[in-house]
């Protein structure tokens, strides 16, 4: 006499013990793939690459990439923007090939190595290979922004709503703890190079490389706990573009959810712009040394840790959303005041960095989780593409307006003013989006404090 199986879902501790196992793989790519954002966007390639650029200048100070002439000194920031033109050209790609098939750890993991194969192969610029260096950028942004696509596409999976600002902040500070550790280490081989046996500039393409070595090996961990969950048929038929279209008229449906990506997409160029080009403006307006810029955005790491739990600890009081309006005054009065800073004068610069990495973490972890409460379910990977392209998507126009405003006044304190109205608009907008509504109309839970 035969017998049926029935299958049965298991039990609560078990679930939950599964859960965490995925909550720590999730936190560790954070871990693997910040070092990238610290090491190479934030501190070394900028002013190393603008020195190539420089080396590879005419008599005139121009560089002449397919025919352009690009000012030296603006070549690094032109090159962000390109990545990012790039990044959002390829992200929808990876957002409705991971909703269609299930199978995001294959993209996560093809993305992540592309990324880190790049910035190892970072150690062979020297001389003037400046066209090398911005394309090895150009690949290794934009495959951080796909593996972003998908890694934050997880999120909605492996966290209940009431756990989401805490599990998104705990994520940061992984990040932010790895870019810490390893900036210690570029420190003391930077400073101590004679020791080591080796040139200052060999220093300096060591950390870029070992960046792209961190990142390829800790991404096995999160390769290994997170899972991939299978796909209703009714999805398994979007593609590309086209369901980037269909995500866009979906979206059309949840107006509110759309106000919030404006704002992001506003504010978040401000960010990303000073991540990216402050090491630009400490080495060549304010004349500071690479060890001061290394401690300075070692400085900020250390904060952005304990910011970003501190804000996700604040938002369960207050709220992600107002906690967030609160970090956009805390950026606007930080930037404004970088204009001011005298030349020559570390102290200063590490006030400032204190600042910056006080809401740094926060403000981008609190983001993140409060955007996946307005993303329908099921459609979180292409709803996250398009916080993506939000992330990504604009961000070309603030380094653009960074070097198109050093590039007409000769001056990067005009170009870091400049990004105050990034935070002032983003504020404005934010604080007209209803989010309870919003998470309302998405048909998810509205938690408590939101």
């Amino acid at each position: 006499m035969g017998t049926d199986t029935v299958r049965t879902a298991p039990p609560a501790d078990e679930s939950a013990s599964r859960r965490r196992r995925e909550q720590h793989g999730w936190y560790v790519y954070d871990w693997a793939c910040s070092v990238y954002s610290t090491s190479v966007l934030t501190v070394f390639l900028g002013p190393y690459l603008t020195e190539i650029a420089k080396s590879a200048a005419d008599g005139d100070g121009y560089v002449h990439p397919l025919g352009i002439p690009i000012s030296a000194g603006s070549f690094f920031a032109y090159a962000v923007s390109a990545s990012v033109i790039v990044s959002v050209l390829v992200m929808p790609l990876a957002g409705a090939a991971a909703d269609r098939t299930g199978r995001k750890k294959p993209l996560l993991a093809v993305a992540a190595y592309v990324g880190a194969a790049s910035t190892a192969g970072m150690f062979f610029l020297d001389g003037d290979r400046y066209l090398l260096g911005g394309l090895l950028l150009i690949v290794s942004n934009a495959s951080l922004a796909v593996s972003m696509v998908v890694y934050n596409s997880y999120l909605p999976q492996i966290a209940p709503p009431q756990e989401r600002d805490a599990v998104s902040s705990r994520g940061w500070a992984f990040g932010y703890a790895a870019g810490a550790l390893v900036l210690v280490a570029n420190l003391v081989l930077f400073l101590a190079h004679d020791t080591f046996g080796v040139s200052e500039s060999t220093a300096v393409r060591i950390c870029l490389a070992s960046a792209g070595v961190w990142w390829g090996a800790f991404t096995l961990v999160p390769l290994r706990r997170l899972r991939d969950r299978k796909v209703p048929p009714s999805r398994a038929s979007a593609r590309g573009w086209r369901q980037l279209a269909s995500t866009v008229r979906d979206m059309r449906r949840h107006p509110h959810t759309l106000s919030f990506l404006l704002a992001y997409l506003v504010y978040n160029d401000g960010v990303q712009t000073v991540i990216s080009q402050a090491s630009v403006y400490g080495s060549e307006e304010l004349g500071l040394g690479q060890s001061t810029l290394i401690v300075a955005v070692l400085l900020v790491q250390v904060l952005a840790v304990a910011g970003a739990l501190a804000m996700g600890r604040l938002a369960r009081t207050y709220g992600a959303k107002r906690t967030i309006l609160g970090s956009l005054v805390a950026w606007t009065v930080t930037i404004g005041a970088g204009f001011f800073l005298p030349a020559g004068a570390p102290v200063w610069f590490f006030v400032l960095a204190a600042g910056i990495g006080l809401v740094l973490g926060g403000s981008q972890a609190l983001s993140r989780s409060l955007f996946s409460h307005l993303v329908p379910a099921g459609k979180e990977a292409e709803y996250f593409s398009a916080y993506e392209i939000s992330d990504r998507g604009m961000a070309w126009l603030g380094p653009l307006i960074f070097g198109l405003t050093y590039q007409l006044t000769g001056s990067y304190r005009d170009a870091i003013v400049s990004l105050v109205a990034f935070f002032v608009i983003g504020f404005v907008l934010l604080a007209r989006v209803p989010v309870r509504q919003a998470i309302h109309d998405a048909g998810n839970p509205v938690p408590d404090r939101i």
